[in-house]
């Protein structure tokens, strides 16, 4: 297995290019509990072109009907990015001081992380990022309500 990177402007630009509509080659959840999970994993596949088939347990996206939980689901892609020593994306959680652009930001609303936004800008302390559901670009993360937050800093990618 070898190490690849995560270009963060690709994911960028992905994110940049469908925030406002949606991309046709995957099934919106807008009606289905929202769509910003399946948004960012899209944006993340877009910086890093890998997937992990593992069932169950992996990070991939065929068709609404062929997908792993952590492609949809807040909680199933921070366990998955976390805890991934295969192929595909690989995280860590992070201080706030230790993003960059194209990591990924989780809020908790009541007792569950609810909401997955990617960042498309910083500046200073200030964040800015990208989002489905609530769809947005370039909108600061303070104009956000949460009971909590989460940062994820993507280290890169491995392929087999």
């Amino acid at each position: 297995m070898r190490k690849s990177g995560y270009n963060r402007i690709k994911a960028v630009e992905y994110a940049a290019k469908w925030t406002y509509s949606r991309n046709p080659k995957y099934y919106n959840f807008d009606g289905l509990g929202g769509d910003c999970t399946n948004f960012i994993s899209q944006a993340i596949f877009a910086g890093c072109g890998v997937m992990n088939y593992t069932p169950i347990w992996g990070w991939y996206y065929i068709d609404i009907k062929n997908r792993a939980p952590s492609w949809t689901a807040v909680k199933y892609l921070y366990e998955f990015l976390t805890k991934n020593g295969n192929e595909g994306p690989y995280a860590c959680p992070a201080k706030k001081s230790e993003l960059e652009i194209a990591d990924l930001v989780q809020l908790k609303r009541g007792r569950h992380f609810t909401h997955s936004l990617i960042i498309t800008k910083i500046e200073g302390d200030r964040l800015f990022i990208a989002s489905h559901s609530y769809d947005s670009f370039d909108n600061p993360l303070s104009n956000y309500i949460y009971d909590d937050i989460r940062y994820l800093h993507i280290l890169g990618s491995r392929k087999i």
